[in-house]
């Protein structure tokens, strides 16, 4: 989409998507830290930089003008001169510029030489004179670097570390020093939660860093305006009269809008939304069902929905909390709802070694406090918490319960009532309490 919207400006974007194997190549193809005065995150940075101007230069110049004059001149002289042979692939302009510290700092130079070769490096005292030249031609035309798909092959590795922290400290230090060149990156909350470096370096620069969440609203529309894109007819209606074309307005179950019942079943992403919705229409084109989806197919589509969304979120956060899923299975079959006792209790279950999970969750699960590891399940969004007092305004309507990706603090020590998110319900094959306090709630 802001490609899309950047290219609609005329502006030159440049589109990076690092390889599902290049954080396997780093790994195999550095040094690791302990080898040496090998400092990863600030080589890491530099080579970052350096690689994200060399591309921005070569894009910049091919985009431009015929005859090269002025800054271009310049920018295409040092192209011509220093990089018409070199390799092509970022990953290997990368790892090229890393090899080239890595052998400075780890071979055998004398004291003096290596100091200025390192500088030189860490520094890109080759690029320095152009970077004003560069930051005028961003300025006559737009130039945007869009970087996406960091948690691809994701391995929590030394080098995936600095690879993503090098990439963001570049990214500060190119905003600050080239003004008219934007990098935009998008990285998911997991994955920077994930880097403590990362964190500590995004609190020195707010201003630059912007949190997207979604709300219900938004996310009606995203689905309505996928309506309108495949039911052309519809385009003037508004977004909810475009759902219930598509989706029965109310459906059997406990006679919930069918919206309620849907994005309820999310963490708020646009891709859960599309994912639940995609496999509802599949389920209605193999049996034959015409518009709109009720209650039938999309309780059918909500099991293998449910399936997936479980283990992605448990491979979301396989790095802080490993074996998560095995940890999910021990609510297999039981009732969805849960006062604080009996899911402490059962927490406690889990941390003694009474319910059985994996090796890899008991790294973190054994002996853990049933407090913490309730703050744990509500983190993830495997569970929500009943509101209480002044939270009852953060409800939604129709349901009574807040989840981590409706607000994102809470005093869960307070909550006395919890229940299985809706989203993984189904797969695990939870059941609804005999008794509910209000038989039109959504729980």
């Amino acid at each position: 989409m802001i490609a899309e919207h950047e290219r609609a400006r005329k502006s030159v974007v440049i589109e990076l998507s690092p390889e599902d194997y290049s954080y396997e190549l780093l790994a195999k193809t550095m040094l690791p830290e302990e080898r040496g005065s090998w400092a990863k995150h600030g080589a890491y940075t530099a080579a970052w930089k350096h690689l994200l101007y060399v591309l921005v230069m070569k894009e910049a110049v091919r985009q431009g003008a015929a005859i090269k004059t002025g800054a271009e001149a310049k920018i295409y002289e040092y192209l011509r001169d220093k990089h018409k042979h070199t390799e092509t692939n970022p990953v290997g302009m990368l790892i090229s510029y890393l090899k080239r510290l890595e052998g400075i700092k780890i071979g055998n130079f004398e004291a003096s030489l290596k100091a200025r070769e390192l500088q030189q490096l860490y520094s890109l005292e080759e690029l320095a004179p152009l970077l004003e030249p560069l930051n005028s031609l961003c300025k006559r035309r737009r130039v945007v670097v869009l970087i996406d798909e960091l948690d691809k092959g994701w391995d929590k590795s030394e080098d995936a570390v600095a690879f993503v922290a090098g990439l963001f400290q570049a990214s500060v230090a190119i905003t600050q020093q080239t003004p008219h060149l934007r990098v935009l990156i998008s990285l998911r909350r997991e994955l920077y939660e994930s880097i403590p470096a990362l964190y500590d370096d995004a609190q020195k620069v707010r201003d630059i860093i912007q949190t997207i969440e979604w709300d219900e609203p938004q996310l009606l529309d995203l689905i309505a305006r996928r309506i309108a894109h495949s039911l052309p007819d519809t385009t003037k209606l508004s977004p909810e009269s475009r759902w219930n074309i598509v989706f029965s307005e109310t459906l059997d179950y406990r006679k919930t809008k069918s919206f309620n019942y849907l994005v309820d079943r999310t963490l708020y992403r646009p891709r859960e939304m599309i994912q639940l919705a995609i496999l509802i229409r599949e389920h209605m084109v193999d049996s034959n069902h015409g518009l709109p989806a009720d209650y039938q197919i999309i309780s059918e589509a909500e099991v293998g929905y449910s399936e997936e969304r479980l283990k992605d979120i448990a491979s979301e956060y396989r790095f802080q909390y490993p074996g998560l899923r095995s940890v999910f299975d021990t609510f297999r079959g039981l009732r969805y709802n849960f006062d604080r006792s009996d899911l402490e209790l059962h927490c406690l279950s889990i941390a003694t070694g009474e319910m059985k999970v994996d090796s890899d969750a008991k790294t973190w699960c054994a002996d853990m406090d049933p407090e913490e590891m309730i703050k744990t399940l509500w983190h993830v969004g495997f569970i929500r918490a009943r509101a209480v007092g002044g939270l009852k305004a953060r409800r939604r309507s129709g349901s009574s319960y807040l989840g981590s990706h409706q607000i994102t603090s809470l005093g869960l020590s307070n909550i006395q009532h919890f229940h299985v998110h809706p989203m993984f319900r189904a797969f695990l094959g939870m059941k609804e309490a005999k008794e509910q306090k209000n038989e039109n709630e959504i729980i």
